[in-house]
């Protein structure tokens, strides 16, 4: 049979009209999201697992017939043994034992079709667990482009289960699938549970009837697909593949400011519109600069780093589609185990360059306990998107828009040894902690490379507009009430009548900046900047605009395209480097350290991570504050 061929087995009677409960399973990058994006569109709702901190993503879906389908989308796993906690979320969500959770209908087991290995072995537990089973032949037509051949209708008699084809990126075959879903519940063929965690024995036994499965129906290709191998050579070559991986980063990190800078124009400009604006309409007084110094220059003057952070997004999601990311994770493997960390790790610390929150919550596929909390404790020195808006203001402040050779630009350069200071301190400091506290070496690195496949246009405009919505959120809730507060500090109390100094140095904002300047003065940091400081533990970005707010408050220029000659005004060099450093390892994001409570499920390990950053952060104030200043920078 055709590799794009369906087997479904026909409804033998009329479905029933209650709802159906419908679990989504698969090891991990087999495309499991995707078909679930395709069965539910936008009828979807993100929480999180009663008592864990797994997330739960849940959507309905409507047959052909009009009947409901509530589809749960699990957690990836390479089995039912459960050796992490997301893991133990699928394995407890398929036997009933979850709870809040309702035992599923039907589980729907999906598998990329190019690589049906690992999927077999979750086959075969799956069918353990008792329920009505379907197994989705995901990726079906870069199976058939790679030559493949699959006896699908064999596959099914030997597994005994109904099997759809499907193209989750284009919806193909969709309504076949809960069609098969459908009939699957309509059966009533349900056993007793069988599952109990295998010996290495039984798995061993289950790896083996894989291996015959795959070589009784899945013929290899006539004419091998040698662009995949060809492609790996050279990406995966312990030489050649590390250096187009730094080309890769070096091109991503001048995209931010090459490719972002007209967008950031277009936004600067209009803000400067509204900001002139407003100030001809309001008269003078507390309303004007509320609406000018914190809404205008504050929020303001964060919203127009957004093109920076849609850029790194777009280059991470293209390469994680294409199946870059994966191959990425092997190069650095041997770098990662050098500096004591699981070869899992990379993962988690590549998604914390986006955010940290998802990086340290990705750390639940490494399954050694010591393992997950070194990357635990080391992704937030990974730079993350939030630090964008910090950087690109100091770089641009303070870095010549020149370039090398009329197309390198040197502020790129700065922002890549940014990014690589981060990582490499993140290795060093996991380095210290497994040499010195958790001694013991980690368990080996296995991953399955998923096939090369080009990127679906709309998915990928779909997430970069979804982080994009998330920064702008924080930018409406967050910044913004930051942004309230750091104006209602700058301006209470007013100064006193034949006051000779400006106005802000009697408020409270003042008051706390010349109170903190003493302990912060050492590393060359003004009284204004030790006010940014404060309001930025809410958020990274809220310093750039907290000092907005404050140097308009002060007397400084009202508009966003203003404040880097500002800070170039204001601020010595030794002072701006001694910024970047103190950004580089600062803890600036309560919510990671609440992300990081919850996973451990204890204050110890994020009072932990506070204390060490802090130290690390002032220490590399310091250090690049006085060196700078040695070598002339003052």
């Amino acid at each position: 049979m055709s590799t794009v061929e369906v087997v479904a087995p026909a409804l033998e009677a009329a479905t029933e009209t209650r709802t159906l409960r419908v679990a989504l399973a698969g090891v991990p990058n087999c495309g499991k999201t995707a078909l679930f994006n395709a069965l539910t569109g936008a009828r979807q709702k993100v929480a999180n697992y009663a008592g864990v901190t797994v997330e739960r993503k849940e959507g309905s879906a409507t047959a052909a017939d009009g009947q409901r389908l509530t589809i749960l989308d699990l957690p990836g796993t390479y089995s039912l043994r459960a050796r992490s906690p997301d893991e133990a979320v699928t394995r407890d969500a398929v036997l009933g034992k979850l709870d809040g959770e309702v035992l599923p209908d039907v589980i729907v087991c999906v598998a990329d079709a190019t690589s049906l290995r690992g999927a077999l072995r979750l086959v075969l537990e799956l069918k353990t667990a008792g329920r009505p089973l379907v197994l989705a032949l995901n990726m079906i037509d870069i199976a058939a482009r790679q030559g493949l051949e699959i006896d699908v209708d064999g596959l099914s008699r030997d597994l005994g289960i109904p099997i759809v084809a499907t193209v989750a990126t284009r919806r193909r075959c969709v309504d076949v699938l809960t069609t098969a879903i459908q009939a699957a519940a309509a059966s009533g063929i349900v056993s007793a549970p069988t599952w109990r965690e295998p010996s290495s024995g039984e798995l061993r036994a289950l790896h083996r009837e894989a291996e015959r499965l795959i070589k009784a129906h899945v013929k290899p290709p006539k004419r091998p697909d040698t662009w995949t191998g060809r492609l790996d050579s050279v990406l995966l070559h312990p030489v050649a593949g590390l250096t187009i991986l730094l080309m890769l980063m070096f091109v991503m990190f001048q995209a931010v400011f090459l490719a972002a800078g007209p967008l950031n124009d277009i936004i600067t400009a209009g803000f400067n519109w509204l900001a002139a604006g407003v100030g001809h309409v309001l008269p003078d007084g507390l309303l004007k600069s509320f609406v000018c110094d914190a809404l205008i220059s504050g929020v303001g003057s964060v919203l127009v780093f957004l093109p920076q952070i849609m850029v790194l997004f777009l280059f991470i999601i293209l390469l994680e589609d294409v199946g870059y990311m994966a191959r990425a994770a092997f190069l650095m493997d041997r770098i990662m185990g050098g500096a004591g960390l699981h070869g899992r790790a990379f993962i988690p610390l590549l998604s914390s360059h986006a955010c940290a929150i998802p990086g340290i919550m990705a750390t639940r596929v490494i399954d050694q306990k010591r393992d997950r909390l070194t990357t635990i404790l080391v992704a937030p020195l990974t730079t993350c998107s939030a630090r964008i808006p910090v950087y690109t203001l100091i770089i641009s402040a303070f870095v010549p828009n020149h370039t090398l050779f009329g197309w390198i630009s040197e502020r790129g350069l700065v922002m890549l040894g940014l990014y690589a200071g981060g990582m490499l301190s993140a290795l060093a400091v996991a380095f210290v902690i497994r040499t010195i506290f958790w001694r013991g070496a980690s368990e080996p690195f296995l991953m399955e490379l998923p096939a090369y496949k080009m990127p679906d246009p709309w998915n990928v405009i779909r997430l970069v507009w979804q982080r994009a919505e998330i920064f702008l959120r924080r930018a409406g809730t967050i910044i913004l009430s930051m942004m309230v507060i750091v104006w209602a500090l700058s301006k209470v109390p007013l100064a006193p009548p034949g006051a000779k100094d400006p106005a802000i140095d009697y408020s409270f904002a003042g008051i706390i900046g010349h109170t903190l300047q003493p302990l912060l003065q050492p590393i060359g940091f003004s009284w204004q900047m030790s006010v940014a400081l404060i309001p930025g533990m809410a958020a990274r970005e809220v310093a750039v605009g907290a000092l907005g707010t404050v140097y308009a408050v002060g007397g400084g220029d009202d508009n966003t395209a203003a404040l880097a000659s500002t800070l170039t005004a204001h601020w010595s060099l030794a002072s701006a480097l001694a910024f970047l450093a103190w950004y580089v390892f600062a803890p600036q994001c309560a919510s990671t350290l609440g992300v990081v409570k919850r996973e451990t499920n204890s204050w110890k390990w994020p009072a932990i991570m506070f204390g060490y950053m802090i130290g690390l952060a002032y220490a590399a104030a310091f250090i690049t504050y006085h060196v700078a200043l040695a070598l002339g920078a003052g």
